[in-house]
């Protein structure tokens, strides 16, 4: 709540203003019953045309003014919430930037995708409404109960206990509803992380003719999302019937007490006829007040939720030295007894590892499926931090260091490739923002894509689709790496990001880097023997273990894993080549 309120100090001005005209709103309403008893006391009574034109005219006035009032308040309460909602989405999604790749891990996806777009729309529309509501009503309900008593003290009794009966049925739903509330939000979690898991993997759902289970299980969790949506909405739907037999009775107490004085001429019909008016303004807006309760229990439930993200923080500081200061010989890299474990695991996806890595120098990364491949370069750009041990890149350790400084010294090229919406250029200046295309042209030599580029006609403004969807597995991953070396960076890492290429694209992809990269230090990971075999140094990994560490042939001779793995790919022949 106290963030919520700080988000709406920002917007202090409309804030008030709002809530302020819609007042003003309500007290034009509340002449209304006083003006027509008077037409009925005394116009209709006498039959005095002029008068009734007269009070009629009263009438028209105060629905205009209050027309007035009530445009000018949902304009500032309706401003007021959209500032609110765009703040905390602008907040909650740089936040959420700061997180390291464990608390992503962690929240999951479709989790965070949820907060920023549903709960924020429930937090911006339950403020709308408050601004529009939150005095308006109670205002509006009191005040008719006083001007209830201005007509007649004896009558207005009956006001009092309706307003109390009111009151405990609506705080008695809310209390039921607010969990259930939160309850169906967490069910729409499921769904749509169900949704985002089948939109990605439609097209391996459809190659295994999944579509049917794939329809099913959706179904459950849709189905749950309904039951709960339905049993909330049937405790919610009891208000408004709830509370029109309450002020019905009230009407009726009115009519039953009222019939007797206007018998005995204590009070006229056109009192009695105001008295019935203000207690259907005390329906009307106890039923706005009620629905307002319950879009409140929904927007605060949202809000709740929100705080959850913004409660969480990075296991990462993104504060650090922006420099190192390199001695001469000195490696660029040192692992020292680095292990590491996914957060929730008991078990460690590397263990003990060390080795050091000079400037220049190819190394090669291979394994089994599983094997902490990929795990590990990603500690080289501090994606993850490690659970023990240190990395230090030019004799400084990691985590010392600012993440950002760090990362515009490594050039990342993930195993699944991943491009943006936007033309050919823009993408490959995520490497380097203001990269020539001169820059980029030898970069995309370099990664074996001008071919193609050029083949599309459109060159560098070539519109490249969301994530890529124009383009093939192999010229997507050509261009990401591209892109990486964009940068030029002192570290290259490429994680398995030559998978979709052929042996002859991916040997001259290998070639090129080698002959125009010489100062770059490479991390090569990779299933395919023929891609890692020239490094300097090839790591080789089992269940998340170094098991050795050396070249081709230092590895084929004495490594039991390196032979398994080459023994699978190529005959002996080749393997000695």
């Amino acid at each position: 709540m106290g963030r919520l309120l700080g988000y709406l100090k920002k917007n202090m001005v409309q804030a008030i203003l709002a809530p302020l005209f819609k007042m003003l709103e309500a007290s034009f309403e509340l002449f209304v019953p006083l003006v027509v008893a008077r037409m009925i006391d005394i116009g209709i009574k006498n039959h005095d045309i002029s008068y009734l034109v007269r009070m009629g005219g009263v009438l028209i006035l105060l629905g205009v003014i209050g027309f007035g009032f009530s445009l000018t308040a949902q304009y500032f309460a309706a401003k007021s919430a959209v500032s609110v909602g765009k703040a905390i989405r602008s907040d909650l999604f740089a936040h959420m930037n700061t997180f390291a790749y464990q608390e992503i891990d962690q929240i999951g996806t479709s989790t965070l995708i949820n907060r920023m777009s549903n709960d924020v729309n429930q937090v911006q529309n339950g403020v709308n409404m408050f601004l529009r509501l939150f005095l308006r009503s109670p205002f509006v309900v009191f005040g008719a109960m006083a001007m209830a008593f201005v007509v007649d003290a004896k009558a207005a009794i009956s006001f009092v206990y309706t307003i109390i009966a009111l009151f405990i049925v609506v705080a008695l739903i809310l209390w039921i509803t607010m969990p259930l509330y939160r309850n169906v939000q967490k069910q729409m979690d499921k769904v749509l992380k169900t949704t985002r898991e089948n939109l990605l993997g439609i097209r391996v759902i459809r190659a295994f003719n999944q579509q049917e289970n794939e329809k099913q299980m959706f179904g459950k969790e849709s189905r749950t999302l309904y039951k709960k949506q339905i049993h909330v909405g049937k405790i919610s739907a009891l208000l408004n019937p709830v509370t029109c037999v309450i002020i019905n009775l009230g009407i009726v107490a009115i009519l039953w007490s009222g019939g007797k004085q206007v018998n005995v001429g204590a009070l006229t019909q056109g009192q009695i006829i105001a008295l019935i008016n203000y207690m259907s303004q005390i329906l009307v807006e106890l039923v706005k007040l009620a629905n307002l309760l319950i879009l409140l229990s929904r927007a605060m439930a949202s809000m709740d939720r929100i705080n959850q993200i913004f409660d969480v923080h990075s296991s990462m500081e993104e504060t650090g030295a922006r420099k190192t200061d390199p001695k001469e010989g000195e490696p660029i890299l040192s692992f020292e007894n680095v292990s590491f474990a996914y957060r929730g695991s008991s078990k460690e996806t590397l263990k003990q590892f060390d080795f050091q890595v000079k400037k220049g120098e190819t190394i090669g990364i291979i394994g089994g499926t599983g094997s902490g491949k990929s795990t590990l370069v990603q500690l080289i750009p501090r994606l993850y931090e490690v659970s023990s041990g240190k990395i230090l890149l030019e004799g400084k350790d990691l985590r010392k260091l600012a993440p950002e400084f760090i990362r515009k010294k490594i050039g990342m090229v993930p195993q699944k490739a991943i491009l943006f919406e936007g033309s050919l250029r823009k993408n490959m200046q995520w490497g380097k923002q203001d990269a020539s295309d001169e820059e980029i042209y030898r970069a995309l030599d370099i990664a074996q894509a001008r071919e193609f580029v050029d083949a599309k006609k459109e060159g560098l403004d070539l519109n490249i689709e969301q994530n890529g969807g124009n383009l093939s597995g192999g010229q997507k991953q050509r261009l990401t790496i591209a892109r990486a070396l964009v940068r030029d960076p002192d570290i290259l890492i490429l994680d398995d990001s030559a998978s979709a290429l052929d042996f002859a694209t991916d040997a001259k992809l290998r070639k090129a880097i080698k002959e125009n990269t010489n100062h770059m230090t490479v991390f090569l990971v990779s299933q395919r023997v023929s891609t890692i075999r020239n490094a300097d140094h090839i790591l080789v990994l089992d269940d998340g273990e170094l098991v050795g560490i050396g070249t081709h042939k230092q590895l084929l001779k004495e490594n039991s894993v390196y032979q398994e793995i080459c023994a699978s790919q190529m005959s002996g022949e080749e393997a000695l080549s």
